[in-house]
């Protein structure tokens, strides 16, 4: 085994960055479970489960195309929190993966491109006849045709209900288990499997941090906490980081 010289520099620690709907939030889109959040406006059962799209296809369309619409607003746009997570990763030379929880893709239009939407797309839609993955029509509830097989009224949107299973969870497993920074952004600490990522990142030794409007449910479980908005934290954050560990440091 080849040892490394005497004096070289530590590799920089792998980073796991997990974000929720409080980082999108000063872009002008809706969180789910805040006060004014969506959940308390629509039932998670009537819009949000496969049970409902079997029983009314036709509202859960709805619901999402209204998203979908309000994602298309010009005015929602990245925030400064999105640009900052975006810039960490083209200049961080260790492993990085950031995870959002968030449909929307306010991350890819950052320029994010180490990225997991491991709750799915909004701006996607799934085929239930042959499975393909297309770029969303704007209305799904006109029952359009799916781009690759060609079968009206088959497509879904690309999204993970309640009672489904998270996308990309091996690949997210093997990166929370080499990380040695966790982050979590605007989070609610209270939907699984995400809310214990923090347990599993620190069990094996991370580092974990979390950046949020308030304390989420799972605080206690960060090693730092720091609280106010995305806007402000991440940025500081950020350049907190790259300066510590980033190439020259």
């Amino acid at each position: 085994m080849t040892r490394p010289s005497e004096g070289a520099a530590a590799p920089p620690p792998g980073i796991v960055v997990l974000t929720g709907a409080g980082v999108s939030r000063e872009s002008g889109l809706a969180t789910f479970r805040d006060p004014d959040g969506i959940w308390q406006r629509v039932r998670i059962e009537d819009v949000a489960t496969p049970e409902a799209f079997a029983r009314d296809p036709a509202r859960v369309q709805a619901f999402y195309d209204a998203r979908r619409a309000q994602l298309a607003d010009p005015a929602v746009a990245p925030n400064a929190a999105h640009l900052a997570l975006a810039e960490l990763d083209r200049r961080w030379p260790g492993d990085f993966l950031l995870v959002t929880q968030n449909v929307d893709d306010l991350h890819d239009r950052a320029g994010s491109a180490r990225l997991l939407h491991m709750h799915g797309e909004l701006a996607k839609a799934r085929c239930l006849r042959c499975g393909a993955v297309e770029p969303s029509p704007q209305r799904l509830a006109d029952g359009p045709p799916c781009p690759a097989c060609g079968r009206r009224g088959a497509l879904r949107p690309h999204v993970v209900w309640f009672g489904e299973v998270p996308l990309g969870m091996e690949r997210i497993e093997e990166a929370l288990a080499g990380c040695g920074l966790f982050v979590s952004i605007g989070t609610s600490g209270s939907v699984y499997p995400a809310a214990g990522f923090v347990a599993e990142a620190r069990g094996r030794g991370a580092r974990t941090v979390e950046l949020n409007l308030e304390p989420s449910e799972g605080s206690a479980m960060f090693d730092e906490a720091r609280h106010g908005p995305a806007t402000r934290l991440v940025p500081e954050f950020v350049e907190e980081v790259l300066r510590r560990h980033g190439p020259g440091a």
